[in-house]
């Protein structure tokens, strides 16, 4: 999104990380993980480091706000996604039984604070979309499928009444022209969560 936002042409490639490629660890030997950006045959790794470096290198919109307090409030934000938000809302996704009670009051709980840091905004960063609307991909993500696939997981996690401001901004977000063009296939989408879901049940039993 990062790169689309820029305008920078680039090679997207997919990893199997069942099975990862020998340029995924001659690039990323310390961590043998994606994201992994590789620019003039130098990789630069991890997401949020990642949308600094894009942002510091290629002219266009900024990602980051230019005043220093905006600044580290939006890595505050995009730290508290990566660190907290993304693991509690994995954990409500993937447990189950009472298990799965304790983590949806948890994901609820983190998810409250960025509905709350939304209230008069249109992005998290004003006005245009910046470094903690990309990192809030995820979110956009699985709203929209679970918008569509809500027999696999009730109540939804994420609703309307519970978080507008958040559901406004999911809607705002994704019919941005560049992002709309480049959201992972619903029905990918699923195929993955559906895995991740009956290895998780499995494991439980």
């Amino acid at each position: 999104m990062a790169l689309k936002l820029k305008g920078v042409e680039f090679e997207y490639v997919e990893e199997d990380l069942k099975n990862k490629s020998p340029g995924l660890l001659k690039y990323n030997p310390i961590q043998k993980k994606v994201p992994l950006l590789l620019h003039n045959g130098k990789p630069i790794v991890e997401s949020l480091v990642i949308l600094e470096y894009i942002d510091e290198t290629w002219p266009g919109p900024a990602i980051l706000p230019s005043h220093p307090y905006d600044r580290a409030m939006a890595r505050f934000w995009a730290k508290f996604l990566d660190e907290k938000c993304w693991p509690a809302m994995r954990r409500a996704c993937m447990s189950t039984g009472e298990e799965q009670e304790k983590a949806n009051e948890e994901a609820n709980e983190v998810v409250m604070f960025l509905e709350n840091e939304l209230i008069g905004k249109k992005f998290f960063g004003g006005d245009t979309i910046g470094l903690v609307d990309i990192t809030a991909n995820f979110i956009a993500h699985w709203h929209r499928f679970f918008e569509e696939f809500s027999e696999i997981m009730q109540p939804p996690l994420i609703t309307k009444d519970k978080f507008p401001n958040l559901c406004e901004w999911v809607n705002d977000y994704t019919n941005c022209s560049f992002v709309k063009e480049n959201l992972p296939q619903k029905d990918k989408l699923a195929q993955l969560f559906m895995g991740r879901i009956q290895a998780a049940k499995a494991a439980a039993q």
